[in-house]
């Protein structure tokens, strides 16, 4: 019987929505906030926050210091609320048949258990940053990621952005841009079907 190869997936951009930049608009207009006042809090807070030297609360509480009208369990509800499964999800309990699956990306837990729940039993293995203390496009996430691959030969990774190919093509991983019109999971179901 021939071995699985490994499929390793981002999750924002390729199968969950990303919430940015819609969350920072959404919070700019409700509580007449500059839109790039929220853009340099998030740029200042952004590694600590993927990397989870910050907790999610730590979070909420530094943006709420720093913009006192917004409402912070309204905020949250809002952020849940535009990450939503993108059809590629569909994909997962097929493609587990053919590939040990393998999520790896940059994201708060916290953030992304509602889409997980529904496919995890068919998850080899799940890599989050702020879990795991490191981010893409650093090397060291990856190798996290490579100690659960079974080392079945092929490893294809996907993600939509081209910057954190880097890491996993130092591994040896082959790699697909997740574009935005979905056409990837195409390439990914005829490959799986080799």
């Amino acid at each position: 019987m021939p071995k699985k190869p490994d499929l390793v997936l981002d999750i924002a951009g390729v199968l969950a929505t990303n919430f940015s930049p819609l969350f920072w608009r959404h919070l700019s207009t409700t509580y007449d906030v500059q839109y790039e006042e929220l853009l340099e809090f998030r740029k200042g807070i952004r590694e600590e926050l993927w990397i989870g030297v910050i907790t999610e609360q730590a979070f909420w509480t530094n943006l709420q210091r720093q913009f006192p009208q917004i409402h912070i369990k309204s905020a949250r509800k809002q952020l849940l609320s535009l990450i939503t499964p993108l059809p590629a999800i569909k994909e997962i309990p097929s493609w587990s048949k053919m590939a040990d699956i393998h999520l790896l990306s940059n994201h708060r837990l916290e953030w992304i258990e509602h889409i997980l729940i529904p496919i995890q039993e068919y998850l080899t293995s799940v890599t989050i940053s702020a879990a795991v203390g490191a981010c893409k496009p650093g090397i060291s996430i990856y190798e996290k990621t490579q100690t659960y691959l079974r080392n079945n030969g092929t490893v294809l990774f996907v993600d939509d952005q081209e910057k954190n190919f880097t890491g996993a093509a130092e591994l040896g991983w082959d790699t697909l841009l997740a574009d935005k019109e979905g056409e990837w999971t195409e390439k990914v179901s005829s490959l799986l079907n080799q």
